[in-house]
């Protein structure tokens, strides 16, 4: 028996060591100039490179993934993504199949080098939040595999193109996973109020209460609104 077991530790630690590999090898192939049009986003943000930390905020409606970083003990605002696929409607993933994005609080908790959808990042769905209203309504596959990704191809995760997401892939392996988290919001909160259908789950208030408490530490500031309308276009030069 402890035979098997240190074999399958061996074999475990060996696998850990070629992905970590891999990983390295797909970082040192990002070009010089993704790296470089990262930096030019948080000096043109007046942020130092690189942060502490970095808050990524989907917003499902309006298709826009917005970039925070925090720096001298509050958030800042950096750069407004596109998010060119996102299957579903408003509204939580429910269920294995569904299609829809997840919305809630979540950890990047892997950068894969060998996507089908050139690279990508995996969040914690379902996260503890999630598995507890799954359990509670006997819902026993609630889903798995979410990712932000690129391309522009979406079955319940974020395609943001191949160029976006090398530049959030090098900047979260720069900053750290334990240093990264992304924040899924049907609409934007700091604008509309919540509203909740009838048909909704029942803990759905309760969920989209918690994420209006977490959106508005991130303020709409002047830039913000500056960039939602010239960001696009700038991030494809």
């Amino acid at each position: 028996m402890r035979k098997l077991l240190l074999l399958l530790v061996l074999m475990l630690n060996s696998a850990w060591a070629s992905q970590d590999a891999e990983l390295e090898v797909a970082l040192e192939h990002l070009s010089v100039s993704v790296e470089r049009r990262v930096k030019a986003r948080f000096e043109q943000a007046g942020v130092d490179y690189p942060p502490q930390r970095i808050q990524l905020i989907a917003l499902k409606e309006s298709r826009r993934l917005e970039l925070w970083a925090f720096q001298h003990d509050k958030w800042q605002f950096i750069h407004d993504y596109a998010i060119f696929a996102a299957s579903g409607g408003v509204g939580p993933k429910l269920r294995e199949g569904d299609k829809q994005v997840p919305e809630g609080f979540y950890r990047i908790t892997e950068l894969n080098p060998n996507s089908h959808f050139h690279l990508s990042m995996k969040l914690n769905y379902p996260n503890g939040f999630d598995w507890l209203n799954a359990n509670r309504e006997g819902r026993v596959a609630p889903g798995s595999n979410i990712f932000i990704h690129g391309s522009a191809w979406s079955a319940g995760c974020l395609a943001i193109g191949n160029r976006y997401i090398e530049e959030l892939f090098k900047l979260v392996a720069k900053v750290g996973l334990e240093h990264s988290a992304v924040l899924i919001v049907p609409y934007d909160f700091r604008q509309r109020e919540i509203t909740v259908t009838e048909n909704g789950p029942a803990w759905l208030g309760e969920l989209y209460a918690y994420l209006k408490l977490r959106l508005v530490q991130f303020p709409l500031t002047e830039k913000r609104f500056k960039c939602a309308y010239d960001c696009r276009e700038a991030s494809n030069k």
